[in-house]
């Protein structure tokens, strides 16, 4: 197990186990991300893995896990009611889990383009004491995070501080309206005439030895990041974000003695010291924002349910708007 705590920007999504987060600030499941439709699947998964390792000599699981899962909704990117997703994929999943890069831009929507899977990190200059010495010493924490990114409206989406989302549209509708075509279109207006809307998932993983308050306090940074990037919580959005602390291993049964008859102190964890964790909230609303730009610039056009076409962040046309912006 390890530290643990989220933040819930707009509740109009999934993460499960997030009230033994509540209780315990402990994490002690895999974390599972996947579609609206597949929260049962990916949660029989993470028991269907479990069990298959953790199951006793007698073949009795003897242990409680409540697995966290959290999902977007990518019902116009693909059938999402052909409940694709089984519990096996997701024991497939947990087993290739490794140390290397995330994979990028895996189809899901964004602010208005294709969007997807994104990535990012920082490293972060510090100082702890050292137990026998007694005195300070240099260290280094690495805080990473990802995001699953389907949210927003073309016309909000900014990189850094520029419109470029609503530049597009007026670009888009001086063409438009330069062809002579009879309908008007409104820049501040989704070309599509409907509403948009979507969720995004954060995680928030640091090497830093933080507590659950501290934890909680760093997932909100993520509101940060997200609305440098046009993000502003809608009402039908599922904002959701985990930050967890890989400093210490809590051990779940503990090798001591504990007696039912009072309070046991059976291990001593040393923690930041409040004062000093602005450096985290300021990596952590950077990494979000620049994770979100990774999703989007490594995104592909794709042909969804319907022959519903998503296109993907045009570079050069990006490049072209921030240079003249700026």
């Amino acid at each position: 197990e390890c530290y643990a705590g989220y933040f819930r920007f707009n509740g109009s999504g999934e993460m499960t186990g997030v009230h033994w987060l509540d209780e315990t600030g402990l994490l002690n499941s895999p974390i599972i991300i996947t579609n609206s439709f597949a929260v049962e699947a990916a949660y029989t998964g993470v028991y269907e893995y479990c069990i298959q390792k953790y199951r006793n000599a007698k073949g009795i699981c003897d242990w409680f896990l409540l697995p966290l899962i959290a999902e977007t909704f990518d019902g116009i990117r693909s059938d999402i009611g052909a409940l694709a997703v089984k519990p096996e994929h997701i024991v497939h999943g947990i087993r290739q889990a490794s140390s290397h890069p995330v994979r990028r831009a895996i189809p899901v929507g964004g602010p208005g383009f294709k969007g997807g899977t994104g990535s990012s990190s920082r490293l972060i200059e510090g100082l702890e004491l050292d137990a026998r010495s007694g005195l300070q010493k240099p260290v280094t924490y690495t805080l990473g995070t990802l995001v699953q990114c389907n949210y927003g409206a073309q016309r909000d989406f900014r990189i850094g501080g520029v419109p470029v989302g609503r530049l597009f549209l007026e670009e888009d509708g001086n063409a438009i309206q330069s062809m002579a075509l009879s309908e008007t279109v409104d820049p501040t207006k989704n070309p599509t005439g409907k509403k948009k809307d979507g969720s995004i998932i954060i995680v928030i993983a640091t090497s830093t030895p933080l507590h659950p308050i501290q934890l909680q306090r760093l997932a909100k940074r993520a509101t940060v990041g997200l609305a440098r990037v046009g993000g502003w919580g809608s009402n039908g959005s599922g904002d959701i974000f985990l930050a967890f602390s890989t400093a210490h291993e809590i051990p779940r049964d503990p090798e001591v003695n504990i007696s039912d008859d009072g309070p046991t102190v059976s291990q001593r964890i040393p923690v930041l010291e409040d004062t000093s964790i602005n450096a985290l909230f300021e990596a952590a609303a950077d990494a979000v924002e620049e994770a979100i730009y990774n999703a989007l610039c490594m995104a592909e056009t794709m042909t969804g349910l319907g022959g519903k076409k998503v296109e993907a962040l045009d570079l050069e046309r990006v490049k072209a708007v921030m240079e003249k912006y700026l």
